[in-house]
């Protein structure tokens, strides 16, 4: 810091302020030690500005799956939104479905000393209230806290809601669902939803059918409605799910969307080039994550509710998978 301050010519409080991003320098002077910071390879040692900021400037995120669609984004949206505010990401997978696991999780990184901890948790887990350890602020992505905790999360129901309305509306009988896996939140929300919809409608509610998020589980249960001739609309809880169900169809003879329509969720980039564009729920991952950042920095500042919720509207999608029945 000394040989920065000398060869920018500055003190080496102005060194600080600049090194920690305070606003009580001006521009020149700012550029000035920015240039000697980089000629001289100068890096902020970050346990010494944890002693006093009280910050570390890293924030964990820990998950079940990454590989998932919604997963993934939602922490492509935190690590932006982290980075705008200078903060890293550590990044820790649980193994395990369980609260024990998920606790096993935090205690790693509390260890490696985080601000905050965001669990994007979709997955029911084997006890119905989690109880993390104190000491480090808490949001959950996409879970069911009970209140107890923050959470940010895409409005399900509301989203299930819109498309089988919307399949209602184009003259439809009734619509069949293929649910996600019977352990995970968004699964049962959306299923919920279909269910209160139709009878809110005055529908017939069919027998559910799961699959597990992947095309192949689509396609399977796609096979069993194709050959049902009853069945002229489905929604389906993923688009991943919803392109196994229209496979099936067509190798069924089944046009979609003249004999079936079929709407997915989550909107995932190729489904407007599906071979017949996709209907969908659109989910704005990138506003879950950062309003995931957001409720985390509030409450490491001590200025937010601990328990506070926040819910993102999704958007109903509509392409050409979807139309009136033809009988």
């Amino acid at each position: 810091m000394a040989d920065v301050a000398a060869m920018a010519g500055v003190s080496s409080q102005t060194v600080s302020r600049v090194a920690n991003n305070k606003q009580n320098v001006d521009a020149a002077t700012r550029e000035r030690v920015l240039a000697a910071m980089k000629m001289l390879g100068y890096r902020p040692n970050t346990a010494a500005r944890a002693l006093v900021t009280g910050r570390f400037g890293t924030l964990g995120v820990i998950s079940f799956d990454i590989s998932a669609y919604g997963n993934a984004r939602t922490f492509a949206a935190i690590s932006d939104a982290a980075r705008e505010a200078e903060f890293f990401v550590n990044f820790l997978g649980a193994r395990a479905q369980t609260g024990a696991a998920v606790r096993q999780a935090f205690q790693q990184l509390m260890v490696q000393s985080v601000d905050g901890i965001i669990l994007i948790e979709s997955q029911i887990l084997d006890t119905p209230e989690l109880r993390l350890p104190t000491g480090v602020p808490v949001v959950f992505a996409d879970g069911d806290t009970g209140h107890r905790y923050a959470n940010v999360d895409v409005d399900q129901a509301r989203g299930t809601r819109e498309a089988v309305g919307h399949l209602l509306g184009l003259g439809h009988r009734t619509v069949w669902h293929v649910a996600g896996p019977r352990d995970s939140y968004a699964a049962r929300r959306r299923a919920e939803a279909w269910h209160r919809t139709l009878k809110d409608a005055g529908a017939g509610v069919p027998h559910l059918l799961y699959g597990d998020w992947s095309a192949a589980s689509g396609y399977r249960a796609g096979q069993e409605l194709a050959a049902r001739p009853e069945v002229t609309a489905v929604f389906a809880a993923n688009d991943q799910m919803a392109l196994g169900v229209m496979r099936a169809l067509h190798e069924a003879g089944r046009r979609v969307p003249d004999d079936v329509s079929v709407t997915g969720f989550d909107d995932i980039p190729e489904a407007g080039f599906f071979p017949t564009p996709l209907t969908t729920v659109r989910q704005d991952f990138d506003t879950v994550g950062r309003h995931c950042v957001s409720l985390l920095l509030d409450q490491i500042d001590g200025d937010a509710d601990t328990a506070r919720q926040k819910s993102v509207a999704p958007e109903l999608v509509v392409r050409d998978s979807t139309a009136a029945p033809t009988a």
